[in-house]
C-alpha cells in the first residue's frame, strides 16, 4: 500500500478543515475505510493506534497456516490442551471430537470458535510457540508495523493492532479462495462426537442480500469492545472497512452500513478529490 502514511496524514490533517463536507456519524473508537484499487483514505479514526483486536486475530491465524501449506482434510483430534487457556471461553466443540483441519479453519473463521483456533496453533509445525512466531512474522512481512500476536484465538489481550494494520491483513486475507469462502459462509455443520452441529457466522452481515462481501471477520473481548473487519465492493469500488471498540451490541453493524450508504450517496467522491 504505497503512499499509504502520506495519505492518512494528508486525510486527518484536512479533516478537520473540510467543512461542508459529508462524513458518516460512525461511533466505533477507531475507523479506517480505504479504497482498495488505490490504497485512498475514505475516512479515518485513530488509524495509526494499536489496541486489542480479539479474533479478528483468526485472519492471521488461518493465513499462517495456509502458507505452512499443511493438508486441510489431515484429520485432528481436539484435546484438553485445546480449551483456549487462559480464559477458557465456551465451546460446542467437546474434546475428543476429530474434524479436519479445514473444518476447523472453518468454524475459526466463520463462527469464531476458539477451541478452533487453539486447535490450528497447537498443531502447526513446532506447535503453539512456532505458530505466534509465525504470526508475528507475517505481520511484519505485511507491513503491521504496530501489530503483536501472542496467540491464534485473540483472546488475549496482548494481541494489537491498529486499523492500518488490519487493512493490510484484510487487504492479504482477501488474496485467498480458502478465507475468502470460509469467513463469508453463513453457516456450517460438522459431527462433534455423535451429534451433527450446525455453526452459524458472527456476521449477520453475509446474508444481507444487498451486500458483496468478500472477506470478514468479527471480534469481541472486553478489553477490545466489538470489532469488525472487512472488504466488500460498494458501488463498484472495491473497499476495506475497519471498525474497532464499538460498544453495544449492533453499532459495529450499523456502522459498517453507515459507511455503505455514505459511500452510495457519493460524498466520500467529494472528501477523496479533496485528499488528492
Amino acid at each position: 500500500m504505497r503512499a499509504f502514511a502520506g495519505l492518512l496524514l494528508g486525510f486527518l490533517a484536512l479533516q478537520a478543515n473540510a467543512k461542508g463536507v459529508s462524513q458518516p456519524k460512525l461511533k466505533s473508537g477507531s475507523v479506517l475505510v480505504v479504497d482498495q484499487s488505490d490504497s485512498t483514505v475514505l475516512y479515518a479514526r485513530n488509524a495509526d493506534v494499536a489496541a486489542p483486536i480479539a479474533s479478528i486475530t483468526k485472519l492471521m491465524t488461518a493465513l499462517v497456516v495456509l502458507d505452512a501449506k499443511q493438508p486441510l482434510d489431515e484429520p485432528i483430534r481436539l484435546t484438553e490442551a485445546d480449551r483456549d487457556y487462559p480464559k477458557a471461553s465456551f465451546s460446542r466443540l467437546t474434546v475428543g471430537t476429530i474434524l479436519t483441519r479445514g473444518d476447523l479453519m472453518h468454524l475459526a473463521l466463520m463462527s469464531s470458535e476458539n477451541r478452533a483456533a487453539h486447535a490450528l496453533g497447537n498443531n502447526y509445525p513446532g506447535g503453539m510457540r512456532a505458530m505466534v512466531a509465525a504470526m508475528n512474522a507475517k505481520a511484519k512481512a505485511l507491513g503491521m508495523n504496530s501489530s503483536y500476536f501472542v496467540d491464534p484465538t485473540g483472546l488475549s489481550s496482548q494481541n494489537v493492532a491498529s486499523p492500518e494494520d488490519l487493512s493490510r491483513l484484510v487487504i492479504a486475507a482477501s488474496k485467498n479462495r480458502v478465507i475468502r469462502e470460509y469467513s463469508t459462509d453463513r453457516n456450517y455443520i460438522v459431527r462433534v462426537q455423535k451429534h451433527m452441529v450446525q455453526f452459524r457466522n458472527t456476521d449477520n452481515l453475509v446474508k444481507n442480500p444487498a451486500w458483496n462481501i468478500i472477506v470478514q471477520k468479527t471480534g469481541y473481548i472486553n478489553e477490545a469492545g466489538k470489532c469488525l473487519v472487512m472488504a466488500a465492493v460498494i458501488e463498484g469500488r472495491s473497499v476495506v472497512i475497519v471498525l474497532l471498540d464499538s460498544f453495544g451490541k449492533y453499532t459495529r453493524v450499523a456502522d459498517a452500513q453507515r459507511v455503505k450508504t455514505w459511500m452510495e450517496s457519493g460524498s466520500n467522491h467529494r472528501l477523496q478529490a479533496t485528499i488528492r
